[in-house]
């Protein structure tokens, strides 16, 4: 006997709709908050390891997680500066940049309250290591002056930070003369003026590190060995997507870990929900199994029927719950990064792997909540339910 047709499990669903969807309705507000996470997930390590360039690498501090720990000393810099191997720009100058980046305290625009903002310093040649950047307002900072040019991100959340006004920091006035897009990178979460003028302002005497583009990506080892061997340095040299990448994740991972979580505690509402829609079921139509059973239908069929109408149930719940998450995508968030302690403005990103997982999460909770019940409508005997009937 074949077994039911996937048309009579849709319209068992349709003739109870209210509860379907009441049901569905439940598993897709768990899958929203699943697939949500994985998106926030997703969508702080896209943002980070975009940050990075391949053919780029970051020099730090040997131990230092992060610039904010970092020192690189000038004499130290200098030393990196001269490695063999660096790109050249067209003016035949070395493309490495020297920069201290720091940690400062702004109020957010709207509610005031403060939030640390990376204050990153530059110039010319790290606009030319970051081909993402590009500004959309103004124009860049003068060197020598006290001019800085503000992320998107930051110009947009922060009081003071948009083109045109002043912010006060490290003792003095800092005009915005323009604002750059990053391309959704971490970038679009800093500050960056003049390098000179940024060690003098927060009294730096070392740089936090050495950014320099490789003429030849594939030279990477040679040129940390040639680091590493050097007895006056006690440095180390990173791809700077590397250096990204680790940054993001201590944060995603906290994120993904807490959101499985809660998704797991909410699952079992709704496992609890889908086995008692299917229990109701199953008791409203014994005469039917019963009948079912007469007309030659095996118990494995009756089962498997009963099973696809639950996973069909979470597959609804599955698609309508993954729907509502992929609107996320038109959200800007921020966040602070654990390895920084810095704001960092990000988006939820969907992937296919993401929708993939979501979907089956969704499926796990139909399986789980539908198993019993359609076990129970398998083992019922022909005689008990047409005596019910």
């Amino acid at each position: 006997m074949k077994p039911l047709p996937l048309s009579y499990i849709a319209r068992n669903l349709w003739v109870r709709r209210v509860t379907t969807a009441l049901t569905a309705g439940g598993m897709a507000l768990v899958v929203y908050v699943f697939a949500t996470v994985l998106m926030m997930s997703e969508g702080i390590k896209a943002t980070l390891v975009a940050t990075g360039q391949p053919d780029n690498v970051i020099v730090l501090r040997k131990g230092a997680g992060a610039e904010i720990n970092s020192g690189v000393s000038r004499e130290q810099a200098a030393i990196v500066e001269s490695l063999a191997g660096i790109a050249t720009d067209g003016q035949g100058r070395r493309i490495v940049s020297k920069e201290p980046v720091v940690l400062n305290n702004l109020p957010k625009r709207g509610s005031g309250k403060p939030s640390n903002v990376t204050v990153r310093g530059t110039s010319g040649l790290g606009f030319a290591l970051r081909p993402q950047v590009r500004l959309v307002e103004g124009r860049p900072f003068r060197p020598g002056s006290s001019e800085i040019v503000t992320g998107s991100a930051i110009a947009r959340g922060f009081s003071g930070a948009a083109l045109g006004e002043t912010l006060r920091f490290a003792g003095r006035d800092w005009t915005v003369v323009g604002v750059f897009d990053a391309g959704r990178t971490g970038f679009d979460s800093e500050i960056w003026g003049d390098a000179d003028q940024m060690m003098q302002a927060f009294r730096r005497n070392s740089y936090s590190s050495v950014i320099f583009r490789l003429a030849d990506a594939g030279q990477f080892e040679r040129a940390r060995a040639t680091l590493e061997a050097d007895p006056r340095l006690s440095l180390d040299a990173k791809p700077e997507r590397q250096f990204y990448e680790e940054q993001s994740r201590a944060l995603a991972t906290f994120i993904r870990y807490l959101g499985l979580a809660l998704s797991i505690i909410f699952s079992i509402g709704a496992v609890v929900g889908a086995m008692i829609t299917m229990f109701a079921a199953v008791a409203q139509r014994v005469g039917e199994i019963g009948t079912l059973r007469a007309l030659g239908f095996r118990r494995s069929a009756v089962l498997t029927a009963f099973l696809a109408e639950s996973l069909l149930l979470a597959l609804v719940g599955g698609v309508a719950g993954l729907a509502a998450a992929s609107l996320m995508q038109a959200v800007n968030i921020s966040t602070t990064n654990f390895q920084t302690f810095s704001e960092l403005a990000f988006q939820f990103k969907l992937t296919p792997a993401i929708a993939v997982q979501t979907l089956a999460f969704s499926l796990v909770m139909g399986f789980v909540g539908g198993f019993i019940p359609a076990w129970r409508a398998g083992r019922l005997k022909i005689v008990d339910c047409l005596r019910e009937a």
